[in-house]
């Protein structure tokens, strides 16, 4: 798999009237939403914590957090999303990673330094990251919840990837698609297996140098070619693979080295190409 490099982006046309430069109201009122929500994020897995999840309304939330039923609407959906407060400014950060990214990066560098500020949104709060952590073990409300964030992520990186496919290099047989989108899921895999193990340490440790040993792996797996380089050993864990239009599918065991997962979606794509 081959990507192009990135191209230069055309200046943007100049306006006295428009500026891409937060003004600092805007920059007050995104921090005062941040606030809030994370207000009624702490209030709510307390609640969550004490009570339980099924118990708790959205109306003990907004009270817990002293504010009204209707405020806590308009910060979030329902009360699952409200210890998820900082994923929409999140991923907005990721997206600016991709815009940003130097001429002449690897995409699947820019990605790997993209899922970073995710890694970086649970390690500024630890003890919160960890707590929610449980919760979401606990509360498959909260963990489906979760998936639907990550995602999220794994979308924005799939088109990210798709958009820097090199024509030239295609061959025949390749599915670009789902390459890009076997490549975003790596990784994502890759942080979220990282995550969770520093997570279930209580969330000591060199989590930023764990990730990038993580990024490493899948640089190996994917940098010269889905389906190119070791074989998988008899210890790897059986794939599961179910193919629906461009996607396919791999389950290998949640406690596998990062390495036997990778080896796992390696195998199950040469099998099914």
């Amino acid at each position: 798999m081959q990507y192009l490099p990135h191209m230069s982006q055309p200046a943007r046309p100049q306006s006295s009237d428009v500026s891409d430069t937060p003004t600092p109201g805007t920059r007050r009122a995104a921090a005062q939403r941040l606030k809030m929500r994370r207000e009624l994020s702490a209030a709510a897995m307390e609640l969550f914590a004490t009570k339980g999840y099924e118990a708790t309304t959205v109306d003990e939330i907004a009270a817990a957090a002293g504010v009204a039923r209707r405020t806590f609407f308009r910060h979030f959906r329902s009360k699952e999303e409200a210890i998820f407060p900082d994923h929409d400014d999140t991923l907005v950060r990721a997206e600016a990673v991709l815009d940003a990214a130097p001429p002449h990066e690897n995409p699947l560098d820019t990605v790997c330094r993209g899922i970073k500020e995710v890694m970086r949104m649970y390690a500024s709060a630890p003890a919160v990251s960890v707590a929610r952590y449980r919760l979401t073990r606990e509360v498959p409300t909260l963990r489906e919840a979760e998936i639907a964030s990550v995602a999220r992520y794994e979308r924005l990186f799939t088109r990210y990837l798709l958009g820097h496919f090199d024509e030239g290099a295609h061959r025949e047989g390749d599915d670009d698609p789902l390459l890009a989108e076997v490549a975003a899921s790596a990784v994502v895999t890759a942080h979220n297996h990282v995550l969770r193990r520093w997570l279930r340490a209580g969330a000591e440790g060199d989590v930023e140098s764990q990730l990038d040993h993580a990024f490493e792996i899948v640089r190996e797996t994917f940098g010269a070619g889905i389906g190119a380089g070791r074989t998988a050993s008899s210890e790897t864990p059986p794939a599961t693979v179910s193919r629906e239009g461009e996607v396919l599918v791999t389950v290998a065991r949640t406690d596998a080295p990062l390495d036997e997962v990778m080896r796992t979606i390696r195998k199950a794509l040469k099998e099914n190409r």
